[in-house]
């Protein structure tokens, strides 16, 4: 029994993940229904406000969910939100047995959908690949339980740790196979943040390309405490679904935060600290506006400040075997640092994989005290 409830949990994994990047503020969820050893339905959440993947599977099933297992990656919903409990829809349904990957993380679902579904006769098994579900919804665990955004790391670098030369050229260190990956996570992630050095120096989109097309836009973030932004950059002047704030600080002249404004930016004003934009504050704003995951792309003073206030949960780290050489050559994470390596930032979980010439370290940050 255990070897069946695996091969069909799996197969709900890889329904769940085929909405990848879509479901935000919600999570990614695959069902099955089995019945006498027979799938006689299926479904994944597409997106956020449409039917759940239970529904969609129940509805495959049709009369023959009556007296059948059904295999979700996520416990029920047993509450009213953008759409109805899924708790009812199984209940109503006939199915007799549940076997679920994990309990939901959310406060107002929390252990209450199996009790609701155990109430009604039905037997509930949890458990089961529950590691795999737990991280293909990293981003919904990390949003629903504290509201902030999960965060990304993601740098390119030469061998010899350097993302740009003495004069400031960075475009490209890595090659093209490295740089489409970095779009598929853009079409990944909710939103994207830089500091206004790279919007000065680079004048970049932040937009998904992706070669067989249908990429979404993450949201914009550009860290610029006193409104350099030019109006017409081009984050400002494309044509782009998603919008595009600048975060800046009292720093920034009035006039020109008007005329951003003007040009189509949602300014964000928040207090400075001693590294400049107060990051933790930015974060709490992101998850009040419902961005679930945030992907950075920063330059040195970025990524020291983030790790610096231990607010990276992953990163995506790309090599690209040159070497820059250079004292003046910048390195990926400033700030003053660490003085003991106890107190370095430290990796997880890592998967190494080859882009091309590249390769390129996934890694997930331990918290303090893990």
């Amino acid at each position: 029994m255990q070897g069946e409830n695996i091969y069909y949990m799996q197969m709900a994994l890889e329904l769940a993940q085929k909405a990848l990047g879509r479901t935000s503020p919600n999570p990614m969820v695959g069902a099955v229904v089995v019945r006498a050893g027979q799938v006689v339905g299926s479904g994944y959440h597409a997106r956020a406000g449409t039917p759940h993947a239970e529904v969609h599977a129940l509805r495959e099933a049709g009369e023959k969910a009556c007296g059948a297992t059904l295999y979700v990656t996520l416990e029920p919903c047993c509450h009213h939100g953008r759409t109805g409990p899924c708790t009812e829809a199984v209940i109503k349904a006939g199915i007799t047995k549940v076997v679920m990957a994990m309990p939901d993380p959310n406060p107002k679902v929390a252990g209450n959908g199996v009790k609701i579904l155990q109430k009604a006769g039905i037997e509930v098994e949890t458990g089961v690949l529950e590691e795999q579900a737990r991280r293909l919804n990293e981003v919904f665990i990390k949003y629903i339980t504290t509201r902030l955004p999960f965060v990304v790391m993601k740098t390119a670098m030469s061998l010899d740790g350097k993302i740009a030369t003495a004069g400031g050229e960075s475009q490209w260190i890595t090659g093209p196979e490295s740089r489409a990956m970095v779009h598929r996570l853009r079409d990944r992630y909710d939103s994207i943040m830089v500091g206004v050095g790279t919007v000065l120096a680079d004048n970049p989109s932040l937009t998904t390309r992706i070669a067989e097309g249908g990429g979404k836009d993450p949201v914009r973030v550009v860290l610029d405490s006193r409104a350099r932004t030019p109006v017409d950059a081009q984050i400002l002047t494309q044509s782009s679904h998603s919008p595009t704030f600048i975060v800046t600080t009292s720093d920034a002249p009035r006039d020109k935060l008007r005329q951003l404004s003007k040009a189509g930016a949602h300014i964000i004003q928040l207090p400075n600290d001693d590294n400049g934009i107060c990051l933790p504050e930015l974060l709490r704003k992101l998850g009040e506006q419902e961005i679930t995951s945030l992907l950075v792309e920063g330059g040195s003073r970025v990524n020291g400040t983030l790790i610096n206030n231990y607010l990276v949960d992953k990163v995506y780290w790309f090599m690209a075997p040159k070497i820059i050489g250079g004292n003046a050559a910048p390195g990926p994470v400033g700030g003053n640092g660490i003085t003991a390596l106890v107190d370095a930032m430290k990796l997880s979980d890592i998967l190494l994989q080859r882009y091309g010439e590249d390769i390129c370290i996934e890694g997930w940050v331990e918290k303090r005290g893990e």
